[in-house]
């Protein structure tokens, strides 16, 4: 009974309940409303204000040799371009075998394979000399392999080893023939020793190089190399200091340390030549400034005086006009003279490239707008109005009834429907470019694609003008109007305020009649025990009664 009476008491704010339901779906309505408006927004911002009407698209009548863009509001029309020159690097080359040799003298009886400065380790395995397999082993001699040689081949092949060439000699009476298609060493291949035909094969090149995995000080260098002493060796490359140790560092570490810096060259070490080779990161006709500061790196690795090789400049005309010239193969619209064209040289040749209007773009964009103001308008029509349903029941939209989201319908057609003043009159509305209303609802549509292609081609300033002129441009109005509805002092953020705090005034109501229900409750519940333990008092006075008076009677 307690439970029953206290359900009755709590009618009030089950009606209160119903209503906080109401605002809290109007409330978030609205909220879709303002991101419906805000994407609307982006979409007319782009035809408002941005540079939809200035996009630009190229052709390229050979797009093998160049690519190129045009920038929003570039110059439009066909240019004939002729690459002449591509753009290549500079480098600085150092000269050749800037290691030592393989050995000191002739006598090579006590110089192992192991320790011997080839090019590459030499590796376990067989060679091939006149189809007498030999062993190679690298813990042997240079002198052991000359006479593994001789005795394979019963002395008509000898080897030697001259120091002042730095080269190895296979002699014979007869033609030499060298290696086999299943040979495991590379003994042959580091030696530099090829078939040529005659009874004489001598090493291409000098065998001893630069070790670039050792440290510096025990690298194999034909000219010491040297940190000052200190093991605080430094040198600039383009003004940008390297630093060095010949105790701590390898060739390696410092090429790595060069590419790692913003000296702008590549460094790298070629071992079949046995030299350092900086090449420049930019491409371009450019030189490369080198400088020993603290040892002798530059002047030990053959870079100091080193040859440079000139790199090229990019070489072009536009429409056979003067040579336009530029470090790298992009020329920007300061070079190419032609307002807003860029290129990226591929190749040389001749081509031509076409700038125009993106009239592909700028529909796509007018498109988008169109879409989403229809989006809008839908969204408008679904939650604002009302309908009766077969049983003529009338069902009403959580907006319904609110007569600024009906005025944002109606203000919205109103904008793109009316006149641009100030413009051409046969190019005032957006009609006259083949967009316009049904007559029957708020949507728009391209109901003359043709004219809006049309308009594009021959008229795209005055449609421009159309969306953006700076006081009635259907854009720019628009755009105004919207961002009255959905910004910081707009009609909707006011209302999800003002609904908010209804829905919040709500809760505190609740609250409020709760706690009066829950007092009222426990003020029910004591109530009905204190009758309850009255009646029960009552009744064992009726029975102690009841027993007397039987005894009395008896």
């Amino acid at each position: 009974m307690v439970d029953q009476l206290t359900d009755l008491e709590r009618i009030p704010q089950q009606r209160l309940m119903r209503e906080q339901a109401e605002l809290f779906d109007r409330n978030s309505t609205y909220g879709s409303l303002e991101t419906e408006l805000s994407v609307l927004k982006s979409k007319v911002e782009d035809l408002a204000s941005g540079d939809l009407f200035d996009q630009r698209k190229i052709n390229i009548g050979d797009g093998t040799l160049l690519n190129a863009t045009a920038a929003p509001g570039a110059a439009q029309g066909s240019h004939k371009l002729a690459i002449s020159q591509l753009a290549t690097a500079s480098s600085m080359l150092g000269s050749s075998n800037t290691g030592s040799a393989l050995h000191t003298t002739s006598d090579v009886s006590s110089l192992t394979l192991s320790s011997a400065p080839f090019r590459n380790g030499i590796t376990d395995g067989t060679i091939t000399v006149n189809g007498k397999r030999i062993d190679i082993a690298s813990t042997q001699s240079l002198q052991n392999v000359f006479d593994a040689i001789s005795t394979a081949t019963s002395g008509s092949v000898t080897g030697t080893y001259n120091a002042s060439t730095d080269a190895i000699q296979l002699s014979s009476a007869s033609q030499i023939v060298l290696g086999s298609a299943n040979d495991t060493s590379n003994f042959l291949q580091e030696a530099q020793l090829f078939n040529n035909g005659t009874g004489t094969v001598q090493s291409a090149n000098a065998l001893g190089t630069v070790q670039a995995g050792s440290i510096l000080n025990a690298a194999n260098w034909a000219t010491t190399v040297s940190d000052g002493g200190s093991g605080a060796g430094a040198f600039k490359i383009n003004g940008i200091t390297i630093s060095f140790s010949i105790s701590s560092d390898s060739l390696q570490n410092v090429l790595e340390r060069i590419n790692e810096s913003t000296a702008g060259v590549l460094a790298t070490y070629d071992a079949s030549k046995d030299r350092l080779q900086l090449t420049n990161d930019a491409t371009g006709d450019l030189g490369v400034s080198l400088e020993d500061v603290t040892g002798n790196f530059l002047a030990a690795s053959g870079l100091s005086g080193a040859t440079l090789e000139r790199g090229k400049n990019l070489q072009f005309s536009i429409n056979d006009g003067a040579t336009l010239t530029s470090y790298s193969n992009t020329a920007d619209a300061t070079i190419t003279g032609v307002a807003g064209l860029s290129l990226t040289a591929l190749q040389t040749g001749t081509t031509t490239v076409t700038v125009e209007s993106d009239r592909t773009e700028i529909e796509s964009g007018i498109n988008a707008f169109i879409s989403q103001f229809n989006q809008v308008q839908a969204f408008i029509q679904t939650h604002a109005s009302s309908s009766t349903d077969t049983f003529g029941k009338i069902k009403t939209g959580s907006l319904f009834g609110e007569i600024e989201v009906e005025s944002i319908a109606s203000q919205m057609r109103s904008l793109v429907a009316g006149e641009v003043s100030g413009l051409d009159a046969t190019l005032n509305h957006l009609s006259d470019i083949g967009i316009s209303g049904s007559g029957y609802d708020n949507n728009l549509s391209v109901n003359d694609s043709g004219l809006l292609g049309d308009a594009l081609l021959d008229n795209l300033d005055q449609v421009k003008a159309l969306f953006q002129d700076a006081t009635h441009g259907v854009g720019v109005a628009l755009l105004s109007y919207i961002e009255g509805q959905i910004g910081d002092e707009g009609m909707i953020p006011a209302k999800v305020t003002r609904l908010t705090e209804q829905t919040s005034d709500i809760d505190t109501q609740i609250e409020r009649m709760e706690r009066f229900v829950q007092a009222r409750k426990e003020s029910l519940i004591e109530s009905f025990v204190a009758m309850e333990a009255a009646q029960q008092k009552t009744n064992q006075q009726m029975s102690f009664l009841s027993a007397q008076l039987g005894k009395t009677a008896s």
